[in-house]
């Protein structure tokens, strides 16, 4: 204890020093460097090295820095470690979610067995002349998908459950639970004809409700020929006609089936005389409306059994025929009598009847009397089968099916009667060969129907080597190919895109050029290379690969949808090649729904959803407001259900918040501009002057429905306003533009007059003028809604001389406030849309229907009994902002009785005026009649976040408001 002092400090003897061992040799120096005055020279880095040492060692080290364990990254390599702080997840979410597996399609991973092996379906696609391309299209419910059923079992090696109902085409799980067609669906088969020979059918089988005829429309792009379904109670409905308009607008054959002929049979239970004129008159309103429709240059066609272009069919029994087919299977079943089944077919239909005593066909009728031939042949024996097979015992029933050669196993005898029927009927007709018969004789080939499509949908030239290569459907000329149609996978994450093939052919690999709906040969920003990386031909629930596909086939294509928006031209030539039409709907999107997701940091999955929603639905679109909100835009209820459910559950996989529903206005105006309004540049170099005034009556549908365009000549122009809409020659050769697009309803006119305004300065800043009415009309002033039916005058315009002074940038505002000082100037109104509606219900039920239709300001415009039928049907219009929940409305006060469908018809100016300030707003209240435009303008303006009322001094100059006033002044004088 004597080696330390009273503070323990050691003071002891020198101890000596352990970091030395005893052996080291402190003479050896010969490692050491040494300066010439013997000093030794000691490095910087070893001096780093031995602070370094010597810090490590001296560190102090807390107790929560101790490192006791090795970390994962040192036991198990390349192993993420995910550490979450507390409260980051709910107590009931796993911290890593289950995969949800997306099903919602019912597509088979195998393909069936079927009576023809795959290769010989691909082998008849190098066929053109063998192959058919057609689209079934009709009215909601009846009968298509389950008639297109009959097709695809008639391929199928096994037998179908008679007792069930497939709907093959409807491939998704909401088409199933909702027992109707959302999606068309591509269906290529391999069926016989009469001759039993072979033909590849490719077949589009289209949604009948009408909220989706945007389906049908890209349905007969891809096509060469229409088959309509009708139903033989029901006959021609609203969409019926719809879609004989749409096809005679394609310049489509038109081929029809008279679909549910056992309703006549067991619903209403019509004598076979009746059911004949029942068909009879069904045909001849089918007849009538192609007459009407078909332009007035071309031959109607017309359909009638006897000609071969009409089928007869009852999908839920499995059989179709047609004249030729029955005549066919009555040859033989009585090869005996040496019947010729061409002529027996010929003399089955219309006024002819069968002379026992003659033993001879006739026209006149037999003194001993006597019915026609088709009542007498097939009607008559076809309702013996159905009252046979109803009301006979098994026992009976199996030697009358033995007559008549129908094959039935005793088991089979027993079942419920609507199996039975169905499988004693398909198996007394056999395969569909009169429908195959009929559509291989009236639709044309890809071959010969190439001509009549590529001189109306190619917008190239025609008489390029390119568009006469694929007017003859050749195979080895260059690639060009059109995309009509995006279907989305079931995981919703790619598309394959629909594609006919115009000419030469594509491989699996093969890098092509996409071509948008934007691209032009002066302008290839909308264009992309890529590379094809998958072909399959569609057969329903399944798909067929193939390595190539030639000209005249339609096709399913991988890995070319990432540039395409709706359609689109793909080619592999370097030349100018021109793209297809984009498609032309026959209605409009004007349900309008503003959507944002439930948690805001998943917008980005969101936008996602809806970019992939734009693809999949033709006639669907998707915006963003001023205001930032994103906004859909549908045809209906129906239609946006079916969008929403696929965004919220195919496509983004997240919760979305959808505020109230609304429709699209339009503004328009009434009367001509009470002044000419003119505006001036900024750099007040410029001065132009309108005048704004509506449209000549039926131009605006004219100019939509392409009637008129302004590609044609100026001859064939001025002829056209001159002759049909009375204008002087030179206002119809000095139309400027359509805007807001090319086919937009409103019209530039230059009026000015060459004595008082230089024409060719003027000419000079015609395409700014342009941009600018094109921008107004796209925007209008009332609510940032799109004008329609104005007629923009300009009549002076004072133009600098100097390039520098008279840019875009100068003329184009100046020609928007031009426009919208015109506009408000000629009493604004706005427009709303306004929809068609068709009820069907029973008579009893017509009189409950009229005051759900006032309560929402419709009115009926057509009250009428269906011939044959026990129901009215009624027409009337009614407004889109009106109209939602009407459906639900009309059933419970029919008590579901009365059924309705609503498509979109016409534009009706909404009874006000927008601009009056003495119209209170009340909230919670309906609007009166008139208040309704300016309730309308108020809440439009409120939800884009604009002003609630429209400023004339943001578009009207210093100089145009002293007028304006001066103008006002002369009003109420001349008052006084």
């Amino acid at each position: 204890m004597d080696q330390y002092d009273e503070f323990g400090n050691y003071v002891g003897p020198e101890l000596e020093d352990s970091d030395y061992d005893e052996g080291d040799d402190f003479g050896d120096v010969d490692d050491n460097e040494y300066e010439n005055d013997g000093h030794m020279v000691v490095h910087d880095d070893e001096m780093d090295q031995d602070n370094t040492e010597s810090n490590d060692n001296n560190r102090i080290v807390l107790h929560e820095d101790k490192k006791y364990y090795p970390e994962a990254e040192e036991v198990f390599p390349g192993v993420k470690t995910v550490t979450l702080d507390e409260d980051a997840q709910e107590l009931n979410e796993p911290i890593i979610k289950p995969i949800k597996p997306k099903n919602f399609s019912i597509l088979q991973k195998e393909a069936p067995a079927l009576v023809y092996e795959s290769e010989f379906l691909t082998s008849l696609m190098n066929t053109p002349t063998l192959i058919r391309n057609i689209a079934i299209l009709g009215q909601f419910h009846h009968g298509k998908t389950v008639f297109v059923d009959t097709l695809v079992a008639a391929t199928h090696a096994d037998d179908w459950d008679p007792s069930k109902e497939v709907r093959y085409t409807d491939t998704r799980k909401d088409e199933q639970d909702r027992q109707l067609s959302v999606k068309s669906t591509a269906v290529s088969l391999v069926l016989e004809n009469i001759k039993s020979k072979s033909y590849l059918l490719n077949i589009l089988d289209c949604p009948g409700h009408v909220n989706f005829s945007d389906e049908s429309t890209a349905a007969l792009r891809a096509a060469d020929g229409a088959v309509i379904v009708v139903d033989a109670v029901e006959g021609v409905m609203m969409n019926t006609e719809r879609l004989i308009k749409h096809a005679l607008q394609a310049r489509l054959p038109i081929c029809l089936v008279i679909n549910k002929m056992d309703r006549l049979v067991l619903e209403l239970k019509l004598p076979p005389q009746d059911a004949y004129f029942k068909l009879l008159h069904t045909l001849e309103e089918v007849n009538n409306l192609i007459v009407a429709h078909t332009h007035a240059s071309a031959k109607p066609q017309r359909l009638s059994p006897e000609l071969g272009n009409v089928c007869f069919a009852a999908g839920q029994h499995g059989w179709s025929f047609t004249l030729a087919s029955f005549a066919a299977l009555y040859c033989a079943r009585h090869p005996r009598f040496g019947l010729n089944a061409t002529d027996l077919a010929k003399r089955l239909w219309g006024d002819w009847y069968f002379n026992t005593e003659k033993n001879a066909f006739s026209k006149s009728k037999p003194s001993a009397g006597g019915v026609r031939t088709f009542v007498q042949y097939i009607l008559e024996p076809l309702y013996k089968i159905y009252a046979h097979t109803i009301g006979e015992t098994p026992e009976d029933l199996l030697t009358i099916f033995k007559q008549l050669g129908i094959r039935m196993k005793s088991s089979e005898m027993h079942l419920d009667p609507r199996p039975l029927l169905k499988l004693a009927l398909s198996r007394f007709f056999g395969k569909p060969a009169g429908f195959v018969e009929m559509v291989v004789t009236h639709v044309p080939s890809p071959i010969d129907g190439a001509d009549l499509k590529i001189s109306t949908t190619y917008t190239g030239y025609l008489t390029s080597p390119l568009a006469q290569s694929m007017r003859t459907c050749a195979s080895s000329a260059p690639l060009m190919c059109n995309v009509v149609k995006l279907y989305n996978n079931p995981e919703g994450n790619k598309f394959l895109a629909l594609t006919r093939i115009y000419s030469g052919s594509i491989t699996v690999g093969q890098r092509v050029k996409v071509l948008g709906e934007s691209y032009t040969t002066d302008d290839d920003e909308d264009a992309a290379v890529v590379e094809v990386s998958g072909i399959s031909v569609s057969v329903g629930r399944y798909n067929i690969e193939v390595t190539t596909a030639v000209a005249g086939n339609w096709v399913l294509l991988e890995g070319v949808d990432g540039p395409i928006k709706k359609t689109a031209t793909i080619t592999d030539t370097t030349t100018d090649a021109s793209i297809f039409k984009p498609l032309v709907f026959d209605q409009s999107s004007v349900f309008k729904l503003a959507v944002e997701p439930f948690n805001p940091s998943e917008l980005p999955k969101m936008v996602e959803g809806l970019r992939r929603i734009n693809k999949t639905y033709p006639l669907c679109t998707t915006k963003v407001e001023e205001s930032g909100e994103h906004v859909i835009l549908g045809t209906g209820e129906l239609y946006m259900d079916c969008v929403m459910h696929d965004l919220r559950h195919l496509f983004s996989d997240i919760e979305v918040k959808v505020a109230d529903p609304v429709v699209s206005f339009c503004e328009t105006v009434v009367e001509s501009s009470a002044i000419n309004c003119f505006a001036e540049t900024p750099n007040k170099k410029n001065k132009i002057t309108m005048l704004a005034e509506p449209l000549d009556t039926g131009l605006a549908r004219d100019i939509e429905h392409g009637i008129v365009s302004l590609d044609w000549d100026k001859k064939s122009i001025g002829e056209f306003f001159t002759t049909k809409y009375d204008w002087d020659l030179l206002s119809a050769r000095n139309i400027w533009a359509f805007g807001p697009e090319s086919n937009g309803a409103n019209l530039l006119l230059n009026n000015t007059l060459p004595s008082e305004v230089d024409q060719k300065l003027l000419g000079t800043i015609k395409e700014s003028v342009v941009q600018g009415f094109k921008w107004g009309c796209r925007e209008g002033p009332l609510c940032d809604e799109p004008m329609r039916n104005v007629k923009f005058k300009i009549l002076d315009a004072k133009v600098a001389g100097e390039p520098i002074h008279r840019g875009g940038g100068q003329v184009i505002p100046t020609a928007r406030r031009t426009a919208y000082s015109a506009f408000l100037m000629a009493t604004p109104r706005l427009m709303e849309p306004m929809y068609m509606v068709e009820i069907q219900a029973p008579a009893d039920c017509v009189q409950a229907i009229y005051p759900v239709l006032a309560r929402r300001r419709g009115h009926v415009v057509q009250d009428a009994p269906k011939p044959g039928t026990p129901f009215y049907t009624l027409k009337a219009y009614i407004p889109v902002m009106d109209s939602f929940g009407f459906e639900t409305d009309l059933r419970s006060y029919s008590l579901g009785q009365a059924f309705c469908q609503q498509v979109f018809d016409h534009w009706a100016v909404v009874p006000g005026d927008p601009l009056d300030r003495n119209v209170v707003l009340h909230p919670l209240e309906p609007s009166p009649p008139l208040a309704l435009a300016r309730d309308f303008m108020v809440k439009s303006r409120r939800r884009k976040g604009l002003s609630e009322d429209v400023s004339i001094n943001k578009y009207f100059d210093d100089a145009m408001l002293l007028e304006l006033a001066k103008h006002e002044a002369d009003l109420e004088m001349e008052m006084e």
